[in-house]
């Protein structure tokens, strides 16, 4: 038996949502697919172009995938070369000593030398002594 309160429920928050959503999938099916014949006799007039059920899913799709390509350019671009200057740390960043790690902690907030990241990344995949070789 379910209570009478306002509170927000599973179940409520589950049908508010997916009410709306599949109502106006319906909606989009019948537009697509029943000819117009069919919804003017049925007192349908007011449609939008058909052409516009298959444009406006691939205007969206398109748009989608060169944002988000743009964004991985964008990211690429801002990021610094390896070779860099900007990948040096300062003095206060290399007195930050790494204390034994316990097991199932979370390590402490520290900058990782460029080169450990290399040597993890590319070189040796059995590196020891790496900060991330607890994540494998």
């Amino acid at each position: 038996m379910v209570e009478s309160s306002p509170s927000p429920l599973l179940e409520r928050t589950t049908h508010g949502f997916c009410t709306p959503l599949h109502h106006h999938y319906f909606l989009y099916v019948v537009w697509a697919v029943v000819p117009n014949v069919w919804l003017h006799t049925a007192g349908l007039t007011y449609w939008p172009q058909k052409y516009w059920a298959l444009a406006a899913p691939i205007y969206l799709l398109v748009t989608l995938s060169t944002c988000l390509v743009l964004l991985f350019g964008v990211n690429l671009m801002n990021t610094a070369p390896l070779a860099s200057v900007d990948n040096i740390t300062d003095h206060y960043a290399k007195s930050q000593r790494v204390d034994e790690d316990q097991d199932g902690v979370i390590p402490r907030l520290r900058d990782v030398p460029i080169s450990e990241i290399n040597r993890f990344f590319y070189l040796d995949p059995g590196a020891q002594g790496c900060v991330c070789s607890g994540f494998r």
